[in-house]
Parts: structure tokens; sequence; C-alpha cells
């Protein structure tokens, strides 16, 4: 192979990029007659430039794996047997038929997970599906890390897609709380490379501070970290407003020209100076004031936060006083502050005037509003056990593991193992879809042509703007199909039209057809149809954006308040009821659940770099040495004082339930907490490589059902969580530890 990318000798070099996670770095892969040889960076990829993790690096082999799933299956007793797509398709069609005319619409559900997202077509397709049913029971991974952002935006926005990202390329301060970028990347925005970016910032005169519990591989990174105790993230926002206000931080006449509520929120903060949050934080008064008076005089400067924030006790709120505080700074819309991309066309005015993601649907159990046009996770299994009209009895996973993924996975497999029907769609068997019906082969990033997915794309939300298409580097193997296809499908034999539109499902299906005879290939034409999305939004078209990626104008800032918030006044809406309401019930009864004598440490979650949530754990070259399993995390002195030892087995319990794992010391941890990485736990999966790791699902120990379930944004409560640790009591179950549960108040 020539490094121009000819062909020689049956080697030929493809550009794509990869759709892990929302870098979408730029890649070169090497096939050799069909197969995958290498994947390598792109070096001229004019966004990525040469960057790109272990994870996509290595990404063939996760899709190459002999567990593959090749042909639908169908669980037959307690085996599987493989069947035709016509089949699968025609049973399940059937079957969602019958259940639809019996028990109504909305005795179907779906859940959508993270691996959907990173296609353009795919949660197109399975929404429409569930339109074409007529029901409104869909759930995603959302309401486990991110939805408190999407229910905060939409009420201070107008939108909930509308999230402001930081300007890394000019920013002078960035303070980043609950979030590791350096290992998990920047959640929505695009932004190859996080340490040249952090080193950036510090080239230029600029200052990075991290403010979280661990002492993060991005705190390394950056050079400043702030402790602070998990779940008191609410405390030092409402701190840092108030001190903002009393430094002379807000800009008056910004908030006079754009913004409704200051006056509401000034009152709320008044009480909170850094001396009383201190109390609860464990971050100094004299270093919150610092970090203020740093932030205000600093010519740009942003407050970001993630998955630490989002996940725990007060995310929603967390999240609003942080875009207030960016907002009254004069940050919002600035440069070096935080800016609200511009994609291939305006996607909020778009979905505002007809009303996408801002459904008013309320749940059969909790009455809880949509967030983004998904129920919560947390209530799936209560949804599914509780009966009456309106229970769910069938339920498709497209994309997705929530068995591992989900508060409380073993309540959610005693409801998974009640359903009429369970489908997955998948590239692999997973915890999921072992408790399936059916489990159906679906095409892997690779084998696909496609656009970047929706955050980039028609939300701008990319640290360097740009665009790319792919065509697939190679064919799918056996009889996968891409999920476009698969809902077409599904939608004939089930009599549900795409979206409800019989013209527009003959139109696929007529696509369809004329593809098979132009091509051979039986599927929907997807590259026909992201041209179609190129050409409606006036860019260029897919041919021309093969390669190496093709830069568009830059995020600015100064074209978004005043022109672009899509709330009922066109304002942002500082002080929204629901928000005020929540914080003031939040504040009357601040107390966390379970006593400190009985649940004595706080447990957070943990990313490690070369795995990515559920399932980048069946490659044996990521699971080497200490990277087969996970561990329970703790400060040295924490340990010391329970007698524990490196590799000791030990028991963690919260209210929930228990799990037990070897332990791990770090100076990184702040005393009093613990962390145990996500994602584990396969034994029960069937594939090969990732059954015989010896990790444990750490989300046993979080808590479901409607009263666990913030009634706000609809999300679970994942990291903070109380939890007591302890020397494992026995050692009947050492060497047989891996994914062991057991139920509060069981043999200690």
């Amino acid at each position: 192979m020539t490094t121009d990318g000819a062909v020689t000798a049956g080697e030929r070099s493809h550009l794509t990029f990869c759709r892990i996670c929302e870098s979408l770095c730029g890649l070169r892969v090497s096939t050799r007659d069909g197969v995958v040889t290498d994947v390598r960076p792109d070096g001229d990829h004019v966004a990525t430039g040469g960057f790109a993790c272990p994870k996509g690096l290595r990404q063939h082999h996760l899709y190459g794996s002999p567990d593959r799933l090749l042909r639908p299956r169908k669980r037959v007793g307690g085996d599987w047997r493989d069947v035709s797509w016509n089949e699968a398709l025609g049973d399940i069609g059937s079957e969602l038929a019958r259940i639809r005319d019996e028990h109504g619409p909305d005795a179907i559900a779906m859940y959508v997970g993270t691996a959907a997202g990173f296609g353009v077509l795919h949660p197109v397709f399975a929404q429409g599906f569930m339109d074409g049913l007529g029901s409104r029971n869909m759930y995603s991974s959302a309401t486990q890390d991110c939805a408190n952002k999407f229910a905060v935006a939409e009420r201070i926005y107008g939108f909930p897609f509308t999230q402001p990202f930081p300007d890394l390329l000019n920013t002078k301060l960035l303070v980043i709380v609950g979030a590791n970028p350096m290992v998990s990347k920047w959640s929505f925005l695009q932004v190859p490379n996080p340490r040249r970016h952090l080193n950036a910032i510090r080239e230029r005169g600029g200052r990075v501070v991290v403010v979280d519990p661990r002492r993060t591989e991005t705190a390394k990174a950056a050079g400043e970290h702030v402790f602070i105790r998990p779940n008191s993230d609410l405390y030092f926002y409402l701190a840092f407003l108030h001190e903002l206000i009393a430094a002379g931080g807000v800009r008056e006449d910004r908030v006079d020209a754009h913004m409704n509520g200051f006056e509401e929120v000034r009152e709320l903060v008044e009480p909170w100076t850094a001396e009383r949050a201190a109390q609860h934080t464990g971050v100094s008064a004299e270093v919150l004031r610092q970090l203020v008076a740093d932030y205000v005089a600093a010519d740009g400067a942003a407050l970001y936060s993630s998955t630490g924030v989002n996940m725990g006790a007060h995310g929603s709120l967390c999240f609003w006083i942080q875009e207030v505080i960016n907002a009254v700074s004069g940050n919002l819309d600035a440069r070096g502050g935080t800016l609200v991309g511009n994609g291939i066309f305006d996607f909020a005015r778009f979905g505002k005037k007809y009303g996408l993601l801002v459904k008013d649907d309320r749940s059969r159990v909790g009455g809880f509003r949509k967030t983004n046009d998904a129920f919560p996770g947390g209530i799936l299994a209560d949804e599914i056990l509780t009966p009456g009209p309106g229970q769910i009895r069938a339920l498709i996973v497209t994309g997705g593991n929530p068995l591992l993924t989900m508060a409380d996975s073993e309540r959610l497999k005693q409801a998974f193992g009640e359903l009429e029907l369970l489908v997955t769609l998948d590239i692999l068997p997973t915890e999921t879809g072992a408790a399936a019906h059916y489990m159906l082969p679906c095409t892997s990033p690779l084998e696909r042509p496609d656009l970047p997915f929706v955050f980039p794309l028609v939300l701008g939300m990319q640290a360097r703007p740009y665009l790319q298409a792919t065509n697939p580097v190679v064919d799918a193997p056996g009889e996968a199909r891409d999920e476009a296809t698969i809902y077409t499908e599904l939608g004939t034999r089930a009599g549900a039209p795409l979206f409800g539109s019989p013209g527009f499902h003959r139109v696929m299906r007529a696509l369809k057809f004329c593809n098979r005879a132009l091509t051979g290939r039986d599927e929907v034409p997807q590259r026909l149809l992201l041209n179609l999305i190129l050409k409606l939004s006036r860019q260029p078209s897919f041919r021309r954006l093969l390669g190496h990626g093709r830069l568009r104008p830059p995020n600015v800032g100064g074209d978004f308040l005043g022109a672009r918030v899509y709330t009922d006044s066109a304002r942002v809406e500082l002080a929204p009821a629901e928000l005020v309401s929540k914080l003031q019930a939040t504040l009357a009864s601040a107390r966390e659940q379970g006593s400190a004598s009985e649940f004595p440490f706080r447990l957070i979650t943990k990313r490690e770099v070369t795995t990515h949530n559920s399932w980048t754990h069946n490659y044996e070259g990521f699971l080497r040495g200490d990277q087969g399993r996970n561990y329970v995390f703790m400060n040295p002195t924490d340990a010391a004082a329970l007698g524990l030892k490196p590799d000791d087995l030990a028991d963690v319990r919260s209210s929930a339930g228990a799990i037990r794992l070897p332990v791990r010391t770090s100076d990184d941890l702040l005393a009093g907490v613990v962390a145990v990485p996500h994602g584990w736990g396969h034994q029960a999966s069937g594939q090969r490589v990732a059954a015989g790791s010896l990790g444990v699902n750490v989300n046993i120990l979080a808590s479901s059902g409607a009263a666990h379930v913030d009634p706000f944004s609809g999300m679970s409560h994942l990291t903070g969580l109380p939890v007591d640790v302890r020397l494992a009591a026995d050692d009947r179950l050492a060497g047989n530890w891996s994914g062991i549960a057991r139920p509060p108040g069981g043999p200690d």
C-alpha cells in the first residue's frame, strides 16, 4: 500500500472517521480482501490532525469478534437458534401487531442506547417506527447521564438541544466541574485530542482548574485541582454565583438586554456565602473567592460540567446555576466564554416550530414528563411490572445494554423476564440480549455510510467546525443489516408505517426495491438519504465531503442572544418556576439519604481509557494485566482504617444492594470517597472474552423506581451514592466473586 492510498495486491486504504464518541476522530483504515487489517489516525484531517484514542484504533477487533451476530437469533426454550430475516421479522412484526391490538400501542416500548446516537439515520428510523406504532413509550440512555442538561436548556433557552459549550480556542479560564475529558472526551462537544486543547489554553496564558472528588487525569494535565465532596456541587455553584454578584461580576447591560429573572436568582443565592458553602463542599472560602475573582478578571471564562455532576443528586439544579453564572457574567455568547454553535441548519428553530423533543407526555408510573421525548429509564422496570392499562409488554432495545447501564439492574432483569417480547438490535450478544426473545444483527460503524451525528451536524458543537462524509470501509459480514432497513421492514410486518405516514413508508420501500435492483443490496439506500439531508441544508454533496473533512465557518459568538433564543419571551429565562421551586425544596430538606454511620462513604464512578460504557471489553488487548476487572479505589488512609490492603476483597453495600470486588488504593481520591469503574459485569453476555473478565456491575448499588428519579429531568442517581465498605467477611466466594450481588442484610 502506498502512502496515498493506492491499491496494491488487494490492499486498500480508506479515509473515514470514528463513531465511538463525540470526538469523531479522522481515521485511515487499511483493508485486505475486504477485511480490516489496521486502523491509524488520519494525520491530514482538517480538525483531528492525527489524533485517535486506543478504543478507536482497536475497534475493528471488537467488530471482527467471533462472537459477532451474523444472523437473526431466536430463543427457543433455553437455547438460541439462527433464523432467517423473513422468519424473525415476520414473527416480531405479528407479535407487535397483536400486542398493540390487544393492549394498545403504549404496551410497546423502545430503549435507545448511546450507540444509536452516533449514527445519523439510526435514531431517526427508530423514532419513525415507534411513531408508526403510535406508542409514546420511548426510553433512552440520556436519563442515565445527561437528561438534566436537556431539561434545563428547554426551560431557560427554549429548546433542549440548545447547549452552550466552552470556547476552547479562546478561553482564558476554564473551570471543569465533575468531568474528565482526558479519558471520557467532552460530552456533546466534539473536541479531539483533549490534552492538546488543555495545553493550548495554558500556552496562551490561560488556566484550567478542575473541581472534582478525584484528582483525575484531566486535573493532572491541567495542573490545578480543587477537591470537592460528592453531591455538594450545588452549594459550590450557589456560592460561586453569590460571590460573583458580591464582586461586581454581573454584566447588568447584557442581563437587562437579553435575560429575565435575575433578581429572583439573586435573592435565592443571597444566603450562600463562600463560608457557608465550605461547610458542605470542603472547598475553603478563600479558594472559592479567589476562583471567582479570577473568573471575573479573565478575558473570556467558562464553567463546564459533565457526568460527575449530571448523575449526582442535584444534576439539574447544578447545571441551571452554572448556566446562570456563565450568562450573567457576560460570558454566554462571547468569545472565550460559552458559545451556541451553528449547525447545517437552525435545528432549535425547526424543532420548536414543529414540536420536536418537547412533548408534554406523562408517564403512567410517577407522572414524569418526557425529557427530550423520552421517559425516565429509572421507572422502566415499574412500567413493566405494574399491571393496568398501558403496562409495557414488549420492548425493543436498539444500540444499548440497559441491564448493565441502568440503575438496579437486578430488578430490571426480573422485569425483562416478564415481557411477552424483548428484541435487541446490536452487533454483539449482550446481557440484555441474553434475556431477549430475538437478537437482530446490525452493521458496525465501519460498514455503513455516514455523516457526523446530531450534535456536530445540526448543532455545530465543535471546537473547530467541519463536515465530513464516509462510505462503508468494508461490507457487513453474514446477514447483518443497518437499522434503517430493519425498522422499515419491521414497520411493514407490524402494519406500522414509518412516522405514521403510509406515503413516506411506500417511498422508503420503493427506494429499497430500486437499490436492490441496481446494486444487489437489499437495504434502504442510506447514502442517498444522507445526501438529501445535505442538499436540503444547502451543504456540499456527500461525495464532496469524502476525505479529510471540510472546514466550516468558526463559531465566534454574538449570534445567539437576541437571535436564537426560543423561549416564549425570546429572552434567557434565568429563573424558571419549576427550577426555583425545586431549589427551594431541596435546600429546605438538605440531607442525603442514608445515615453517616450506616453508609459513611460516597461512591463515584470512574472510566478508564480502554473502556467505553459497557461495550469494549470483548477484546483481549483491553483486558491485559490489571485491566481485566474493575476495583474499588480508596484513599490509603480510609483503607488502612478499615484494615484493607491492595487486592483484598471488599464488600461495597448501599441501600439497594451489594457487590464484592478487590481493593486498590489511590492518593488521588478525597478521603471518604470510593470509586468503582462502571460498565463491567459481562458474565452472562455471550461474549467469550468479556464473559471471562472478572468485573462486577456497579449499578447494582443504585436504586430504581419513582422515588429515586429526579422529577424534573427523569435522571437516575448514579454517582455520589452513600455506601459502606468493609473487608469481605468470608472467603467462600473468593475466586468466583465477579458479578456477585447480594441483597442488603445478607451474610456479613
